[in-house]
């Protein structure tokens, strides 16, 4: 007597394995340590010691010169920053993501809205002070408010819009919160180190909220068949992510270069207040290293964006 025997049950669908998981998190975990490290670094050499103070300072009062000019397109860049702004930023990030049907993308956005901009106003009140060196006001600044902000909205923003539009996103981005950091420099607000500081805050949250949509979302590899075609074997919006990021290194590693030589001057300077040559090049660099922090920031985020889409991580509907 013949047996029959039931066919076998089709092969479970493929997930991308742990490894790649892993590099998306050990990423992640490497950009928080760093931009954290960051952070605390701008604070103990810009404000904890009186050399660094009187560095940071002379970017300050370097500013004064020929902000009548610049201040009239500083000021409008900084009216917009203010608590309605990140209500409004809320609500919009929020409305991508029900248009996307992608509620942990608007979680993603809260975490940094909420996260960065309550940490900078804990750091600058709660847990430092600035010790009085005869260099400004005695009490800290460090980070900028209104710097963390204007970039905690850009991301928030990266974070919900559709892959092909991400690129326009971060690089308008980038372009926005440095924009920002440099007029609350030129305003004479903040120092340099402030709006690094403040930077490197939204960074360390802008890379943690980049793993929030992960969290129970995985793509699952179906087999191509005639009712399913493969369309593309690339993801959505690979090549523009990697236009941007190209584009943004190459003007971070410009700026930065360059800022660096002017403060490295300035560093080195018996006086770094002495004249005002001294002046314009710590102002100078200092506005270069805030474009420098502010484009890296945003290529290492489109970064690992992308990174957590290879893991997994299914990006909605586009």
């Amino acid at each position: 007597m013949t047996s029959v025997h039931a066919p076998l049950p089709p092969a479970p669908a493929r997930v991308p394995g742990a490894r790649r998981s892993g590099a998306a998190v050990a990423w992640t975990v490497l950009v928080v340590l760093v931009a954290a490290s960051g952070v605390v670094g701008c604070w103990r050499l810009f404000v904890g010691t009186e050399h660094g103070q009187s560095v940071d300072q002379a970017a300050l009062e370097g500013a004064h010169i020929g902000q009548t000019t610049l201040w009239q397109v500083a000021e409008p860049v900084l009216d917009v920053v203010s608590v309605g702004f990140i209500v409004a930023a809320v609500l919009a990030c929020g409305t991508i993501a029900l248009i996307r049907r992608r509620w942990s993308l608007a979680i993603a956005a809260t975490v940094v809205l909420g996260g960065a901009n309550i940490s900078t106003q804990v750091l600058k009140k709660l847990v430092w002070d600035r010790p009085d060196w005869g260099h400004g006001p005695d009490f800290n600044t460090l980070p900028s408010g209104h710097t963390t902000a204007a970039a905690s909205v850009a991301v928030a923003v990266l974070l919900v819009v559709p892959p092909r539009a991400r690129p326009w996103v971060a690089v308008l981005g980038a372009g926005y919160a440095g924009a920002t950091g440099i007029s609350t420099l030129v305003g004479q607000w903040h120092r340099p180190s402030d709006v690094v500081a403040a930077l490197l805050v939204v960074l360390v949250w802008g890379a943690l909220a980049c793993l929030v949509p992960a969290v129970g979302v995985r793509e699952h590899r179906v087999t191509p068949t005639a009712a399913v075609p493969v369309v593309s074997r690339h993801p959505v919006g690979r090549t523009g992510d990697r236009v941007a990021i190209v584009l943004l290194l190459l003007i971070s590693l410009g700026a930065g270069i360059t800022g660096a030589l002017g403060l490295v001057s300035t560093w080195h300077a018996a006086d770094p207040l002495a004249d005002r040559a001294s002046l314009l090049t710590a102002y100078g660099g200092g506005a270069l290293g805030i474009v420098a922090v502010a484009a890296l920031s945003f290529a290492v985020l489109v970064a690992l964006r992308r990174s957590a889409v290879a893991a997994g991580l299914r990006d909605g509907p586009s």
